[in-house]
């Protein structure tokens, strides 16, 4: 999963999946906006089939725990 989501954070921000580690901060790091993150979002959604909380996804700040995040929506 941390790879397809690595692949999906490059389509928004210039990074390479190659610099793309599980403690990679979305703002300080990788550069994204709020309406990048957003946008991530729901591309996520349709990717991973799942319905992403966003008030759960306001506390989410690096990469793994974005996965950790997904990985729980996907065994619901």
């Amino acid at each position: 999963m941390f790879e397809k989501l690595a692949e999906i954070i490059c389509n928004y921000v210039e990074v390479e999946q190659g610099d793309i580690h599980p403690e990679s901060r979305f703002m300080e790091d990788l550069g994204f906006t709020s309406f990048d993150f957003m946008s991530m979002l729901g591309e996520l959604e349709d990717e991973f089939d799942v319905e992403i909380d966003q008030q759960e996804v306001s506390d989410i700040r690096t990469v793994q725990e974005a996965v950790d995040y997904l990985q729980k929506l996907s065994a619901e």
